[in-house]
């Protein structure tokens, strides 16, 4: 993006600049090392799920359909009873299918360092019970070439049952024993100290840790590391300011220039306060300053906005300019108030031209006053407002002492890294609240207002 866009633009053209710093190279390349390695792993999964799933809905149709391939002239006719378990079978399985399509059936939200193991043991159960069914099927029904068709249809039946009883409990492991709140984790950005509480249930480290993440995408205003150079110019300008003068040779410059520094910052460390005091004075006059002429400035260009569609309803329909071009017409008398705010905010890397052109047209679509256009400006948002080469890499690290796998549990505490900051998460077990009931008598808030008859008036 052109810093400078405020002060050149006059007319909007189709070409653009982009730049990549040596932190966006190494994102990029981190990105796509781990996009291969996750990627297999997620298909990978995902084919043995489905290979799972086709199994599990295909079997008890194999029970009923092997008998008549095998030996079609053995099997008993079915009579009334055996045809309405046929009934209760295909509705039972049609119940199992869309429940395991609600259940299981989501697109990935992330990757994982390792396996969710509620799941793992959960598919491992099915594995280990339906390998069972057909066991038992194969030595009771398959070699005695059983002839008692309504038992095989029976059969069929328990095996669906079973089924929906193990989705229940997957119901139960996977979505409902964390409902409830038992842990409060305290999430700390370690740039600038941003801070966010959140109660979690009972989950594992890394499920916790990607809950805490889709709540930072929402929760946490976005990184923004311009402000964080002020400090650390602050203390390059004062350091900048000591000069040591050697009056005794050039011999003799080790310890006494020591000595002098520190003297010196002690006695600036005395007066650096009222610097700091009048530096952020003079930072937020200006900031009110540029806001003003903002506010002016986007205000006269809605103004002229509402003049245009005014004259543009007496137009011919050929003729009527749509928002995508009445934005680019009005922006370049906002663009040198918009990017001179936006840089004492220190907010420029954050908007680009192009995105605040669409979030101008987007306003003029749907009518929205100059107040709701700059305040995607003057308060800092949350990290999804932005663009997504405006935040961070998709790639996070987890480090975290105890397994990824455990629960969380009290004094738990682990980092989630990216590339400019990371997250610090520790937890606390919500207390256990005692609650008493204390009776009041309805008796003892009545009471009797006595009246003397010689009350002077």
């Amino acid at each position: 993006m052109d810093d400078n866009w405020g002060e050149t633009t006059t007319a909007v053209t189709g070409t653009s600049e982009h730049s990549l710093s040596q932190e966006d190279i190494v994102r990029i390349s981190k990105d796509q090392d781990d996009g291969v390695g996750s990627g297999c792993r997620r298909y990978l999964g995902l084919v043995l799920a489905g290979a799972l799933g086709l199994l599990v809905l295909l079997t008890p149709l194999a029970f009923l359909v092997l008998p008549h391939v095998l030996w079609p002239e053995k099997p008993k006719d079915c009579g009334t009873a055996c045809e309405g378990l046929f009934i209760s079978v295909a509705f039972k399985l049609l119940i199992l299918l869309i429940a395991v399509w609600a259940l299981f059936v989501r697109p990935p939200r992330a990757g994982l360092p390792r396996v969710f193991v509620f799941r793992a043991l959960l598919m491992v159960l099915v594995l280990l019970f339906v390998v069972s069914y057909w066991l038992f099927y194969g030595v009771r029904i398959l070699d005695t070439q059983e002839e008692n068709y309504q038992g095989i249809v029976q059969y069929a039946v328990s095996l669906v049952d079973a089924l929906l009883f193990i989705h229940y409990l997957a119901i139960v492991l996977l979505e409902l024993r964390q409902l409830q709140p038992c842990f409060s984790v305290c999430v700390t950005r370690s740039t600038d100290g941003e801070i966010r509480h959140y109660n979690l249930g009972q989950l594992s480290v890394q499920r916790a840790a990607l809950t805490i993440l889709q709540n930072y995408y929402r929760d946490f205003p976005v990184h923004n590391p311009a402000l964080l150079t002020a400090s650390k110019s602050r203390a390059a300008k004062h350091l900048a300011g000591l000069k040591v003068y050697n009056v005794d040779g050039p011999g003799n410059n080790g310890t006494g220039q020591s000595r002098a520094m520190i003297a010196a910052a002690a006695r600036r460390r005395d007066s650096s306060h009222n610097e700091l005091y009048y530096e952020e004075a003079d930072h937020e006059r200006r900031v009110r300053k540029r806001k003003a002429r903002l506010v002016v400035a986007v205000e006269e260009a809605f103004t002229h906005i509402k003049r245009m569609q005014e004259e543009e309803q007496k137009k011919t329909p050929g003729e009527v300019m749509d928002p995508r071009e009445a934005a680019q017409a009005i922006f370049p008398s906002m663009a040198r108030a918009l990017q001179k705010y936006l840089r004492t905010t220190r907010q420029q890397h954050c908007h680009s031209m192009e995105s605040i052109q669409q979030h101008l047209a987007f306003c003029i679509t749907n009518n929205m006053t100059p107040k709701a256009f700059l305040e995607s400006y003057l308060t800092a948002g949350p990290t999804l407002q932005y663009g997504r080469e405006r935040w961070l890499a998709r790639h996070w690290t987890l480090v975290s002492e105890d397994s990824v796998t455990s629960g969380l549990k009290e004094g738990s505490i682990f980092l989630l890294k990216c590339i400019d900051f990371s997250l610090v998460v520790t937890t606390k077990r919500i207390p256990y609240i005692q609650l008493s009931e204390e009776f009041i008598d309805p008796k003892s808030h009545k009471f009797v207002l006595r009246l003397q008859s010689e009350t002077s008036v």
